[in-house]
């Protein structure tokens, strides 16, 4: 049985907020944040969730279980400033029961 997972996402101000994810939607990371407004309108997602900007860029601050990087995501998270092995897409994350207690926070807009 599917059920809502709790996740906490820190947003580019420094603010946590701890939010309750549906399982059964079929939704990314990236989505999730659009959804609860925790980054403001138009800086996240710019691609759609296709993996071709970085606007959804996020690091992983806990150890939970991800589904690794595509090939996609993998290169153009390679041509980014960062190389920090925890920095994610949010839109190439999707939500499953698997991420209860993902703790997250936006990076930085560059």
């Amino acid at each position: 049985m599917q059920q809502d997972i709790l996740i906490k996402i820190t947003n580019r101000e420094g603010i946590t907020h701890q939010v309750q994810a549906p399982t059964d939607m079929n939704l990314s990371i990236m989505e999730l944040i659009r959804s609860f407004e925790l980054a403001p309108f138009g800086t996240v997602g710019h691609c759609g969730g296709r993996a071709m900007c970085t606007s959804c860029q996020c690091r992983i601050l806990n150890d939970v279980p991800l589904k690794k990087r595509n090939e996609k995501e993998e290169a153009l998270l390679l041509e980014t400033i960062s190389l920090e092995s925890n920095i994610r897409l949010g839109c190439q994350i999707p939500i499953t029961e698997n991420l209860e207690g993902l703790e997250i926070e936006l990076v930085p807009l560059s």
